[in-house]
C-alpha cells in the first residue's frame, strides 16, 4: 500500500476506528509502544545515561568480568536514538562517548585484532558526519579532535584514516 493510498483510507475511516486502529497498533508492535512513550514522555537525559552505562559496562564490566567490546551495543542504542528522533546534541554525545571510552580501555590494555580498530574508526567516521549533517560541529569540535590525538598517541593500526577524517571535517 502507498503512502498515498494509506491516507486515502485514514480520511475515510470514522474517528473512533481511528482510535481502534491506532491502539491495536500502540498493543501489537514494541516499536509503536516505543515510540510514542517516547513522544509524549521524552526523557532523553535517562535514556542518554542507560546507554553510556550499557557502553562502559562493555568495556569495564562491574565486578571483575571479562570485557566484551562490542560495538554493536553501542550501535544498538544509536540506531534506536535516530528511529526515535533523538535530539542531535545527545545523539552526538553518545557517539563521542562510546569512542571515548574504547580508547580509555585501549590505553590501559593492548587489543592485537585490526576488527576493533576498523569498527572503532566506522564509529568515528559516522560520529563525525552527524554532527556535520546535522549542525552541531561547532559543539563537538574539540571532543572530535580529542578522539582523533588520542588515536594518534596510542599508535591505532589505523589513525591515518582517523587524520584523514578529521582533516576534512576541519
Amino acid at each position: 500500500m502507498s503512502k498515498r493510498d494509506l491516507k486515502k483510507y485514514l480520511a475515510s475511516l470514522p474517528k473512533e476506528e481511528l482510535e481502534e486502529q491506532m491502539l491495536a497498533l500502540y498493543e501489537k508492535f514494541a516499536d509503536v509502544k516505543t515510540y510514542y512513550n517516547f513522544v509524549f514522555n521524552p526523557k532523553e537525559d535517562k535514556l542518554e545515561q542507560e546507554a553510556k552505562a550499557k557502553i562502559l559496562a562493555e568495556y569495564f564490566p562491574p565486578r571483575g568480568k571479562r570485557a566484551k567490546l562490542r560495538r554493536g551495543t553501542a550501535q544498538k542504542y544509536i540506531k534506536h536514538f535516530i528511529t526515535l528522533g533523538v535530539d542531535p546534541m545527545v545523539l552526538a554525545d553518545v557517539m563521542l562517548y562510546n569512542l571515548e571510552v574504547a580508547q580509555k580501555y585501549t590505553a590501559k590494555r593492548d587489543i592485537s585484532y585490526a576488527s576493533f580498530y576498523k569498527s572503532m574508526f566506522n564509529s568515528y567516521k559516522q560520529a563525525v558526519d552527524y554532527v556535520a549533517t546535522n549542525g552541531v560541529a561547532a559543539e563537538f569540535k574539540t571532543r572530535i579532535a580529542k578522539v582523533y590525538e588520542e588515536a594518534k598517541r596510542q599508535a591505532w593500526e589505523n589513525y591515518k584514516e582517523f587524520e584523514r577524517v578529521y582533516d576534512n571535517f576541519e
